[in-house]
């Protein structure tokens, strides 16, 4: 069993930068992959960004050049550093990651005013 919380959500301005962190309760080495979604009113989930073991990365077309996916074994912690934010970046972003089975994270919310 994996438990994943994650931190760093809150309100900030369009052009603003949040750093979202998400902790597992155990090692995480194995986790293959991990990443972050985000789910807004209305509209489903979607893959922002993943990160492999191997320190591969993915990034949704929306996000590119702006927000970087990273991982810290030693620290249990899996990141995701958003830079000039836009409103529609709006969303509660959860944390996933896979062992066996995925495990998912309680959200935090993100929220972009104009």
């Amino acid at each position: 069993q994996v438990q994943l919380v994650e931190s760093g959500g809150g309100l900030v301005q369009a052009g603003g930068s949040l750093r979202l962190s998400c902790t597992a309760s155990g090692s995480i080495f194995r986790l293959d992959p991990m990443g972050w979604y985000r789910q807004a009113p209305g509209k489903e989930r979607e893959l922002v960004a993943s990160i492999s073991s191997g320190g591969s990365t993915y990034y949704t077309d929306s996000v590119k050049g702006r927000f970087t996916i990273s991982r810290s074994n030693a620290k249990r912690t899996l990141y995701l550093q958003m830079n000039s934010l836009k409103p529609e970046d709006t969303a509660m972003y959860y944390c996933a990651a896979r062992l066996t089975a995925w495990y998912w994270g309680q959200g935090t919310q993100v929220t972009v005013s104009s």
